[in-house]
């Protein structure tokens, strides 16, 4: 394998003509990708000040056998490869002098580019902190009971409390990254429709969002309650609407993220019908 392989494009138009059957015929792994290039279609890249954007495919008689993307700032994204598909990667983006901050991909694609950057450049990977695992809805099973109260659907006049909840769960899991009526076009939070919970006086007390059908799939995203609401069943209730949501909308496949370090978390989403697809990784270079 050669690492002239792998055809890069800044056209996402391209990148989704050559490999858009590809993505779609796995669309669990390839998540990020089939994401991140629909947001780039439907936004344009000036959308997040992704100046250098590329998108890579690689190509072996005729058939694709995997992708990724950048979008600077942003790290280097993947989808599943083979240590050899890694390393002839590492080897082209090296030598073309691209620069990387990071790299994400299910775990075991993120550790043998990192290993392989390493190698071709120097670059110190560390591990993130945050290890999460990506779970795919087998049989919705909604909470019994549900805590009192109801979901309701947040719309363009509740944008003040979308970006609120959205900016507490940014904090959350420490993300760096600004979310006012300015900014909110530009973030990744915007194209997602969300969920509320509210307790039987019109309190908010837990929010989940999904983003657009891609691919015959949607991922739920985000999940989050505060920290002095939780225990009460709300989160399971939201994201049980949401996931029907979903599914009403009409998708195929439903996913999501959960950190690996919350226990409670991952047991919920397993309780309510997920079942792991796959680990997933980052990894940051000095």
């Amino acid at each position: 394998m050669r690492s002239d392989d792998w055809y890069l494009t800044d056209d996402v138009d391209d990148f989704l003509a050559r490999s858009g059957d590809f993505l779609r015929s796995w669309p669990g792994p390839h998540v990020m990708a089939l994401t991140w290039a629909e947001r780039v279609r439907t936004r344009g890249l000036g959308a997040f000040g992704a100046e250098g954007a590329v998108f890579g495919v690689l190509e072996r008689a005729g058939e694709v056998r995997a992708t990724f993307h950048r979008l600077p700032p942003r790290g280097l994204g993947l989808t599943p490869l083979t240590p050899e598909q890694a390393d002839t990667l590492a080897a082209r983006l090296a030598a073309l002098g691209h620069s990387l901050p990071s790299v994400n991909a299910d775990h075991r694609t993120a550790t043998a580019f990192a290993e392989a950057w390493q190698r071709h450049t120097g670059a110190t990977p560390t591990l993130w902190h945050t290890r999460l695992r990506l779970y795919r809805l087998d049989t919705l099973t909604p909470p019994e009971p549900l805590p009192a109260g109801r979901g309701r659907v947040l719309g363009e006049g509740d944008l003040d409390q979308v970006m609120y909840w959205c900016g507490e769960f940014a904090k959350a899991v420490g993300e760096d990254v600004a979310i006012d009526a300015d900014s909110w076009p530009r973030t990744r939070y915007a194209d997602k429709r969300y969920t509320l919970w509210e307790t039987p006086d019109g309190t908010p007390v837990s929010i989940a969002g999904m983003n657009p059908l891609i691919g015959g799939q949607i991922q739920v995203d985000i999940v989050y309650t505060p920290a002095e609401l939780r225990g009460h069943g709300y989160a399971a209730a939201v994201t049980a609407q949401v996931s029907q949501a979903a599914l009403d909308a009409g998708a195929k496949d439903v996913v999501l993220f959960a950190d690996l370090s919350n226990p409670t978390s991952n047991a919920l989403y397993q309780r309510l019908g997920y079942r792991t697809l796959t680990d997933w990784a980052a990894y940051e270079f000095s």
